[in-house]
């Protein structure tokens, strides 16, 4: 492993062309005093801005690895939501996904390279967007978002109104979601909502969904994947990871549920792992099974 661990991190912009329209906007960081070992691309979740995984894209850094993060487009600094209002989630894990980790890989060729999905970004590794090459993947609080699953009847009530009542309402009628007013983080295109209230709906989530072919694109997945979920987590519980995981038949995967009392934290839940506080006690096991790989 790298002994830049404690220096400074190298940060640029990016900007990279869509083959769907439009540009994704992000972020290389890389080691300052050394040379990269390998390279993490870090695909997003829905709604959440690139600016929550900076922390852990400079403690990889640190660790001497180079660091992609951006916005799906419609998204954060990718353009606003109104103006690609047909925009679909099928639509950035099938383009923004492996637009950005082709990118990187022709920035970095002869590194060995890996990609961890927060949520919806772990469910483009799972249907093979963006894995061609890869060492290792990690998914992190990646679940098969069916609402009748969610387990606190209260939070069911609340993900149900938003994705199935006031989250189509509203993209219907200003072309967007307005995640920031309702509490779902980002604003994000209407389209991206409709098709994500449909899933939400379905028992299987995209794998009842026939035009998605999710069953037989996970199954033809291949490589380590590193499964993390958190028992506090409202949405993505042990069984609704499983019920994404099972599907990658020819993967190698191992599964991690982790508490917030094995880190001296309150609370971890669905977006927790990428706070700083974790810094310390999560983020170097994951950067040791990245290293493990790296070496394979």
């Amino acid at each position: 492993m790298s002994n830049n661990a404690n220096g400074t991190v190298n940060a640029r912009d990016l900007s990279i062309a869509s083959r769907g329209g439009g540009s994704i906007r992000g972020t290389l960081r890389t080691p300052s005093a050394d040379e990269p070992l390998a390279l993490v691309v870090i695909h997003p979740a829905t709604a959440v801005p690139e600016r929550l995984y900076a922390g852990f894209s400079e403690y990889l850094a640190g660790q001497g690895y180079a660091v992609v993060t951006y916005d799906f487009r419609g998204t954060g600094r990718s353009g606003a939501p109104r103006a690609v209002r047909g925009l679909r989630m099928r639509d950035w894990m099938d383009q923004d996904v492996p637009d950005v980790a082709e990118w990187s890989a022709a920035r970095f060729p002869g590194l060995p390279r890996f990609a961890v999905g927060h949520s919806i970004g772990g469910h483009a590794l799972a249907l093979g967007s963006g894995v061609e090459g890869l060492r290792g993947m990690v998914s992190i609080a990646s679940h098969a978002g069916v609402t009748a699953t969610v387990p606190a009847l209260p939070e069911r009530v609340k993900v149900w109104l938003t994705l199935s009542v006031a989250g189509p309402l509203t993209g219907r009628i200003l072309g967007y979601m307005p995640g920031k007013k309702l509490g779902l983080g980002e604003d994000i295109p209407a389209g991206a909502m409709r098709e994500w209230g449909r899933w939400s709906r379905l028992p299987g989530y995209f794998f009842d969904d026939p035009t998605m072919d999710a069953s037989e694109r996970a199954a033809a997945v291949t490589g380590p994947l590193l499964a993390i979920g958190f028992s506090d987590d409202p949405w993505a519980t042990p069984q609704q990871i499983d019920a994404i995981t099972d599907h990658l038949t020819a993967a190698d995967v191992e599964r991690r549920t982790y508490s917030p009392a094995e880190f001296g934290v309150a609370a971890i839940g669905h977006m927790g792992f990428f706070r700083r506080g974790l810094r310390e006690g999560l983020w170097p096991q994951v950067a040791q099974w990245l290293e493990e790989r790296r070496h394979g």
